[in-house]
């Protein structure tokens, strides 16, 4: 076994999942300096406005990605439920087949997301002096799917392996890189917001290939012989099987923050500035809580296919403690610092204000955040896909209708915005919880004896 490798069936159940989640924490971070060095070059240098028209993309971007993000996290549940049970030879043949899945559909994403981006960006109401720059950069950074698909492919296989280390070195250098190429598109080339979204592409790309490459380098599950790489269409369907429900609970998720976007639209200019800021800075804090929903998956993934269902309770129970104590640390930095934070985006004061006491009201509701990615990542992992779509549903009830709820009373104004994200974690949380607490996730490993024929 890779010395990177991890088996997570025996020992410690807190500290697999911490020590696996410590290396994706710090991937995710410096992943997220892909969009906070667009945000910060792009708010600083080309101005408040550009960067509005910046994130006026990035839920319908985001939309896009999440559907090969979700057939590869599906593809990782079975992955990981494989090697839990010590089928090595069905590993190999999983890794095989949800690479050429992902990669057709990440290829076809790429060429409809970049035909259709002024279109939707137009459907979204989205201002008309910012769609010009808001299409350029989305046509960029929609067909760069296929990079993205590659990328979420080659981690999630790699994480259900046990390995959180290999790609954290790779995304680091593909990091610098991204910041390397934003100053010099954007400032030295003058590129404008097409420079930041082109840096972004080519990083992520970068970072996809050093780690495929490295993969068949050292990881003993890339040696394949013929019967390996051979297309199975029982794989081929389970891994769709497996990842449209993760997908399409992504996707709604994707929806519901484009309805978001809309409505923050809906408030000007000013609003929309303040919103791209306290999202980039809340998808930098959500990191923890994402690295938690990996490992969970990863740890509940292995211990499913080993039969160790109590092992993965006590896991999630001592995972939810951390996100508490996480949540409680950061609403007391976000009270006290929460315009100076703001103001590292952009430089109106009335912006700034708005986003600090957004920030104030969403830091508050930080502990349902963490339940929510917490209870999901176990419940992708145990293989209970048929609940992540019910759980995406919500997220497009919730943010829908708290969004029309709250528009609709005058007083609250653009708090509406803010105050429907964090309304929506309340909702997702609880129905998370109650689905874990009714043990049906249980019984839904795929990863049996009677289902060999699958893998003939």
């Amino acid at each position: 076994m890779s010395v990177h490798m991890r088996k997570m069936t025996e020992g410690s159940e807190i500290k697999h999942i911490l020590m696996f989640a410590v290396p994706l924490l710090i991937g995710n971070l410096f992943q997220q300096v892909y969009n906070i060095t667009d945000s910060i070059v792009v708010g600083q240098y080309l101005g408040d406005f550009k960067l509005a028209a910046v994130g006026a993309t990035g839920s319908i971007t985001f939309l896009f990605y999440t559907i090969c993000n979700g057939l590869s996290i599906g593809a990782g549940v079975l992955i990981s439920q494989c090697f839990g049970a010590d089928r090595n030879d069905d590993v190999k043949k999983y890794i095989a087949n949800s690479a050429y899945c992902i990669g057709t559909i990440g290829a076809a994403v790429s060429i409809v997301s970049c035909a259709l981006a002024p279109l939707l960006l137009s459907l979204m109401g989205t201002p008309e002096n910012l769609l010009a720059d808001a299409s350029d950069y989305m046509r960029i950074a929609a067909g760069g799917t296929i990079a993205v698909a590659a990328y979420n492919w080659i981690n999630s296989v790699m994480r259900s392996l046990g390995d959180s280390r290999t790609p954290l070195f790779f995304l680091v250098v593909a990091s610098l890189l991204n910041v390397v190429l934003d100053l010099l598109f954007v400032m030295v080339f003058n590129f404008g917001v097409g420079g930041a979204a082109w840096a972004t592409v080519i990083a992520q790309g970068t970072s996809a290939m050093l780690s495929i490459a490295y993969a068949f380098w050292k990881n003993p599950f890339f040696i394949f012989s013929k019967r390996h790489i051979k297309p199975n269409k029982g794989i081929l369907a389970r891994c769709i099987k497996t990842g449209v429900p993760i997908a399409l609970q992504y996707g709604m998720v994707s929806i519901s923050m484009i309805f978001l976007q809309t409505v923050a639209n809906g408030f000007g200019e000013e609003v929309m500035a303040a919103y791209t800021a306290t999202m980039r800075v809340e998808q930098l804090i959500q990191q923890p809580f994402v690295s938690l929903n990996s490992a969970l998956s990863a740890f509940t993934g292995q211990n499913a296919g080993a039969g160790l269902p109590e092992r993965i309770s006590k896991g999630y129970r001592k995972s939810i403690k951390a996100c508490v104590i996480f949540s409680a640390a950061i609403a007391v930095i976000f009270l006290l610092l929460n315009k100076q934070i703001v103001g590292c985006f952009v430089s109106k004061p009335n912006v700034i204000q708005t986003g600090g006491n957004a920030l104030m009201l969403s830091c508050l509701f930080y502990p349902f955040l963490g339940i929510l990615q917490a209870t999901r990542g176990l419940l992708n992992g145990a293989g209970d896909v048929g609940y992540a779509f019910i759980n995406g549903l919500a997220e497009v009830v919730g943010r829908i209708g708290f969004g029309l709820i709250l528009t609709a009373i005058t007083v609250i104004g653009s708090w509406a915005v803010w105050g429907t994200t964090c309304l929506t974690w309340l909702l997702t949380a609880i129905m998370g919880v109650i689905r874990y607490k009714s043990g049906k996730w249980r019984t839904k490993c795929f990863i049996s004896h009677e289902e060999q024929e699958v893998l003939q």
